[in-house]
């Protein structure tokens, strides 16, 4: 689908200082994504405006799978999307939630949400083993053009196997690395790869552990 005629779904900011705006990394098990969700807010708006205007915040599923003590990585290749990322490594899997997912679920947009999530996993990686899914917590970032107008929700997936094979071309060097390899490549991560390894490691592994 062409970036000018992408639907995506976006919340007013408004509504995130009003639920308790923050920088960097919330542990959050579901609740708040849940309050943006039901709150009437949250609609299909162009994808190109909502790219420049940081009054609204598109909601990204970021999904951080997990494998023994080793996080999936990949890099951002030349035939990546969003061209602000380019060359840059990941730890997170997703995008944006598109206006097709609502045609799969019209009355809840929980549904939708959900619904978006596996396709774009789908869309890039074929994940070849069970898999247990826990909401971690919340990404925002507002310091550069990409974050002010994105809102990551981090998403958990504990694979009972190392068996991931990449589907979009975009991705390359796909491997499992642990937390200690991934911050030696620190500065050659996005953003919100960073942020999620920066964040207290118990926070989030504690759960996956369970």
């Amino acid at each position: 689908m062409r970036l000018s005629h992408e639907r995506v779904l976006c919340f007013p900011r408004l509504l995130l200082d009003e639920l308790g705006s923050f920088q960097g990394f919330r542990s959050d098990n579901g609740e708040l994504i849940e309050r943006i969700l039901v709150s009437g807010k949250a609609s299909f708006i162009e994808r190109r405006k909502a790219e420049e205007d940081p009054s609204f915040k598109q909601l990204i599923p970021y999904v951080v799978m997990v494998w023994s003590d080793r996080l999936l990585f990949y890099v951002r290749g030349k035939k990546t999307e969003e061209g602000r990322l380019r060359s840059l490594g990941s730890v997170g899997v997703g995008g944006h939630i598109s206006v097709t997912d609502h045609s799969l679920f019209e009355r809840d947009i929980r549904e939708v949400f959900a619904a978006g999530l596996r396709r774009e996993v789908a869309e890039e990686v074929d994940v070849q083993t069970e898999y247990s899914e826990r909401v971690a917590g919340l990404i925002n970032d507002d310091s550069n053009p990409v974050g002010r107008v994105h809102l990551g929700i981090l998403v958990i997936w504990k694979l009972a196997k190392p068996k991931v094979v990449k589907r979009e071309r975009s991705i390359t060097s796909l491997e499992f690395l642990t937390l200690e390899e991934l911050r030696k490549r620190r500065e050659t991560l996005e953003t919100w790869s960073q942020i999620v390894i920066d964040a207290p490691f118990f926070a989030w592994r504690r759960k996956i552990a369970d």
